[in-house]
């Protein structure tokens, strides 16, 4: 804002004037004011989602919960279109109690074709009884089984593992390679981070078992997290004619359009797919948590760490 000058008055009285003026000036400095406290809460978020996954990790071994495609076991698909599935549930939870079943709809019509079921149990033990609770014998025409075996799927989770590794190292090397200076590099490393650990614990809040469609998620969500702070560093570090706070406001308006148009495609693409596909579902709900987790990082933490940076440098 740029103040009220005389001759704008009009019929304005001169306190008035004034009275705006002042207004413009003090919220044109809250930002110079309070910008370093903004690090403040996602600095505590950060630490208290490192405490959670700790604890979770000690509790449960793993720093997620994993459905059948991490853990091993079988699927089966059935090709049913009138199915109950809240009874179906309640009647085989009680022998499989890590069981899990959902329905397949036609992504057009919405109308159900099948249903499937998962659990880390073996065929031999999960089948016969299903088929009880069917009523028919289970063939080649009527559905389709899957069954992993613990060590397959369990290497197939730690490959998976060391490439969220490795794109998050390599990610890391580019940033450096490209401005070449620690602090502006750290502070967009540690937005990212904490994109990918604000997410993870959601998901576990949430209760949701990752697949391997869910990990990879994870992975696009990395590229994800890196472009709007590369843009913000890259505004305010080279950028050099005009004020910080101005190359701030630039990259803000550029960052926000880029942020709220991929967090609308997901939304509706979110809304399109939910009851069709719990693939889709699942990448499309890690990917909205994560753009909005990455909003909050890039304008809360990496802004607040650049422009300290940009003023004590006097760039």
């Amino acid at each position: 804002m740029s103040g009220f000058q005389p001759e704008d008055r009009g019929s304005i009285p001169l306190w008035r004037i004034k009275k705006l003026n002042k207004m413009s000036e003090n919220t044109k400095n809250w930002y110079d004011n309070w910008y370093k406290l903004l690090l403040i809460p996602p600095a505590v978020l950060l630490l208290f989602s490192l405490l959670y996954l700790v604890d979770f990790n000690s509790k449960n071994g793993d720093l997620i919960y994993k459905d059948v495609s991490l853990t091993g076991g079988t699927t089966i698909t059935v090709f049913e279109k009138n199915i109950n599935l809240e009874l179906l549930k309640e009647s085989l939870k009680v022998s499989f109690p890590d069981l899990n079943a959902r329905g397949i709809s036609d992504i057009r019509t919405g109308e159900d074709q099948a249903f499937y079921i998962e659990t880390a149990s073996t065929v031999e033990e999960i089948k016969p009884v299903l088929e009880e609770y069917l009523g028919y014998e289970l063939t080649k025409e009527n559905s389709s089984i899957e069954f992993s075996g613990a060590s397959l799927s369990a290497g197939f989770y730690k490959q998976l593992r060391f490439a969220i590794f490795l794109a998050f190292l390599f990610m890391s090397i580019v940033v450096f390679i490209i401005f070449k200076t620690p602090i502006p590099s750290l502070a967009v490393i540690i937005s990212a981070f904490a994109d990918i650990v604000f997410t993870i614990v959601t998901i576990n809040l949430l209760g949701i078992n990752l697949s391997a469609a869910g990990i990879i998620a994870l992975l696009m969500l990395i590229g994800y997290s890196v472009d709007t702070d590369i843009l913000l560093t890259t505004k305010v570090l080279r950028q050099k004619e005009a004020t910080i706070n101005n190359r701030l406001k630039s990259a803000f308006r550029t960052g926000m359009m880029m942020s709220l148009t991929s967090i609308a495609a997901v939304t509706v693409a979110l809304i399109i797919i939910y009851s069709f596909s719990e693939t889709l579902k699942q990448i499309f709900s890690i990917l909205l948590i994560g753009l909005c987790f990455d909003l909050f990082n890039t304008w809360f933490t990496n802004a607040s760490i650049i422009k300290w940076y940009a003023e004590a440098k006097k760039i």
